[in-house]
């Protein structure tokens, strides 16, 4: 029982390996690809074309250009073209674009497989334009500035504030007015002398007096003093 399952199972197996073989074929034969450039785009100068070229059955590829339109089926082979290893997203080739006048082309890439059969893709209305000027953004206009002018530099003026100084106004002064000085009068005294003379005696007289009055004071002190112990004395005897 068991084997005849296995059997059974084997057979489903052989029937089914061509159909698998027939899907995945197909599969692998997508291999191909320019990514760069694209259609519509406009080039110059020397071109590189971007892309994948591989398969299971890999020969070669070719790359070619042609113009647009182009009834006679006319393609040529870009620089080195075939080539005889596979890229997978890389560079295919580079397409001087100088040599070329100005126009609409087309490019193919041809992978090429071992039983000779090929595979072909496209990229149409490519626009060469190297005599057009580059598209760059227009920058936008700076204004000249204008030359300058020699002006001589104007002096400048120094103000000078003087301050202002107000002056006190001076304050009258009332000054008093001199007092007149009474006038002394001298009155004559009535001296007991007319003339110089008399006066020196007169004073020699005076001086004289007042010597014997001290004298007769002392005189009389001492009188009085002895006269004092001498009592004293009598009064101790007795």
């Amino acid at each position: 029982m068991k084997r005849s399952a296995i059997l059974l199972i084997l057979g489903m197996l052989l029937l089914v390996a061509p159909s698998i073989q027939t899907i995945a074929a197909p599969l692998a034969q997508t291999s191909g690809q320019i990514t760069s450039p694209r259609d519509q785009a406009t080039v110059r100068g020397l071109v590189p074309i971007e892309g994948s070229a591989t398969h299971t059955q890999f020969q070669k590829y070719e790359v070619h250009y042609g113009p647009e339109p182009n009834p006679g089926d006319q393609w040529t082979p870009i620089g080195g073209s075939p080539f005889s290893v596979p890229v997978v997203q890389g560079r295919l080739g580079l397409w001087d674009t100088t040599i070329l006048p100005e126009g609409r082309y087309s490019l193919r890439l041809r992978v090429v497989r071992l039983d000779g059969n090929y595979d072909e893709y496209f990229v149409r209305g490519i626009q060469v334009a190297n005599l057009s000027p580059t598209d760059t953004p227009t920058p936008a206009e700076t204004p000249t500035p204008a030359p300058p002018t020699n002006t001589p530099a104007p002096t400048p003026t120094v103000v000078i504030s003087v301050p202002t100084v107000s002056s006190p106004t001076p304050r009258p002064t009332s000054t008093p007015l001199p007092t007149a000085l009474p006038t002394i009068t001298p009155t004559p005294m009535d001296l007991p002398f007319q003339s110089v003379g008399d006066a020196a005696c007169w004073g020699v007289g005076a001086t004289l007096v007042a010597f014997g009055s001290i004298g007769l004071f002392f005189a009389f002190k001492s009188g009085l003093v002895s006269l004092l112990r001498k009592v004293t004395r009598q009064n101790q005897d007795t």
